[in-house]
């Protein structure tokens, strides 16, 4: 399975960038797992309503430019579908059964997706109904990529 996490923003963080690198070497043996930033819009603290759909939409063009037009996209929203970590297994389990052996997993910036990338997602998915800086989500759902597969295997990992 190929699996691209295309995000927005540099990762500044060592920590995330360690922990990342981790689950992506774990990760090893069951997928290709590629990580691609595109740069986040520069905007003042303060927007219009209309500002930040334009923010939202250059950043959601750099996004749609990554993703492969045969890939399953599974756009992370906080008012996306929660998801045990089980049924979140069962899903990339079906997917890949179904040959759907590209899977595109997109973190939005901090003003979130852009209507076109919602638009283009297959599924989406919500973690919390708290918010989470976007940086630390990259970590959050590697992990539970690497778990979703010990999950599917049978592996000792999940408990």
């Amino acid at each position: 399975m190929n699996i691209s996490i295309v995000t927005v923003g540099k990762l500044k963080e060592k920590y995330l960038k360690q922990g990342i690198a981790e689950y992506t070497k774990r990760l090893g043996p069951f997928a290709k797992v590629e990580v691609i930033e595109v740069s986040d819009e520069k905007a003042p603290e303060n927007l219009s309503e209309t500002e930040m759909l334009q923010v939202k939409k250059a950043e959601g063009d750099r996004i749609m430019s990554k993703i492969s037009p045969d890939a399953h996209v599974i756009a992370l929203a906080i008012e996306g579908k929660m998801k045990t970590s089980e049924q979140l297994a069962r899903e990339l389990d079906q997917l890949a059964t179904y040959g759907k052996s590209k899977v595109a997993f997109v973190i939005g910036g901090s003003l979130g997706l852009s209507d076109d990338v919602l638009k283009r997602a297959n599924d989406t998915l919500s973690f919390s109904k708290m918010t989470f800086p976007h940086q630390l989500m990259r970590l959050i759902l590697v992990e539970q990529v690497y778990r979703a597969f010990k999950i599917n295997r049978g592996e000792p990992y999940h408990k």
